[in-house]
């Protein structure tokens, strides 16, 4: 399972890239407008910097919401760096500009998608990667990691190279059982990737060695 961060934080994608785990990483304009990060050319200024850090996989979103206009904002984004993946929404224009993309060779995420209808559409289209989002929709009391399963089950079926990259995941017990299903990748914040470290037996039993060592050698 690749392991994205979601966020545009530099000092957290730094953090994570150095622990060694990190894929990639997830943006949005809201997580760009978090960082105070305003304007065509800070925005990709910022996507630079980031992919800077990272390998690969950097998900820079359009704004726009026509065809014509996320074909043009898309080239763009991809033009910054190779390791751009042009985010795209769950709407008509959008499958049509994923499948325009995707025969551009330029690879896209489509976002913001609530139903494995949505995430068969994706597909077809040649997305690289589609983004169900489990948190949002626990928050309505349907079951997102539901929607996971089915996703994978209908690929697997039917053999799509589309990657599913849960988005949403709010806590370890959302990353693991995304793993448990087979997602192919899990974005979420830093602080869910460093909870996976933290167990109270790995705690205590390093406690425990260490006095012991210190014992012995005193």
């Amino acid at each position: 399972m690749k392991f994205f961060i979601d966020t545009a934080n530099l000092k957290d994608i730094q953090e994570a890239y150095d622990l060694g785990v990190l894929d990639g990483v997830t943006t949005n304009p809201s997580l760009m407008a978090k960082e105070g990060i305003k304007g065509d050319e800070n925005v990709k200024a910022h996507y630079k910097a980031i992919c800077d850090i990272v390998d690969n996989n950097v998900s820079a979103e359009v704004i726009a919401t026509d065809f014509e206009s996320m074909i043009k904002e898309g080239e763009e984004l991809a033009k910054i760096d190779d390791k751009i993946v042009v985010k795209i929404p769950m709407i008509k224009d959008g499958v049509k500009a994923i499948k325009y993309l995707t025969s551009q060779e330029i690879r896209t995420n489509c976002t913001l998608i609530f139903s494995p209808g949505q995430a068969l559409l994706a597909a077809k289209a040649g997305a690289s990667y589609v983004s169900p989002f489990i948190g949002r929709l626990d928050d309505i009391a349907i079951d997102g990691l539901a929607l996971i399963e089915q996703i994978v089950n209908i690929y697997d079926n039917y053999g799509f190279s589309t990657e599913v990259l849960a988005a949403s995941v709010r806590h370890t017990m959302h990353l693991i059982q995304c793993a448990e299903i087979g997602a192919d990748v899990a974005t979420c914040p830093l602080n869910v990737i460093t909870s996976l470290l933290n167990h109270p037996l790995t705690d205590s039993g390093l406690e425990k060695f260490l006095a012991d060592h210190k014992k012995a050698n005193s």
